[in-house]
Parts: structure tokens; sequence; C-alpha cells
């Protein structure tokens, strides 16, 4: 019975990107270990900015600096 917990940063991951992120973690899960999904657990926690740290600061004083997570675009 695999189990999978996601943590991310509570910034406005929407109900949308969630199932996205289960059915998909669902289907590797199925696809590269033939796991059973019906037995596949996959849990998200969201965890507030204050409470998550990184290089000595809470991601909330990071995000603050304008420093994220969020992947660059190239042009």
């Amino acid at each position: 019975m695999p189990y999978v917990k996601i943590e991310l940063t509570r910034e406005g991951v929407t109900r949308e990107q969630k199932q996205k992120l289960i059915k998909g973690i669902t289907d590797l899960l199925t696809n590269v270990l033939n796991k059973d999904p019906h037995l596949t657990h996959v849990v998200i926690q969201e965890i507030e900015l204050d409470d998550w740290g990184y290089a000595g600061d809470q991601v909330s004083v990071l995000r603050e600096k304008g420093i994220t997570a969020t992947k660059k675009i190239k042009q």
C-alpha cells in the first residue's frame, strides 16, 4: 500500500491542482511500480509560510524579498 505525502507552502494551490497531483502520483506508482491505485494513498499538507524555513529565514520573509519557487519561463 503506497503512501505519498506532499508538503507545500500555503500559497493558493487550487483544488484542481491538488487533484492533478493526486492523480499524477497515483498513475506514476501504477505505471512504474504496478501498484493498485485503489490501495494508493496521497496526502497533501499545506504549511503556513511562517512555519516553513529555508536557509535561516521563514518562507514568508523570503517571499517579501521576492524569492519564490516558481519556475521562470524562458523568453
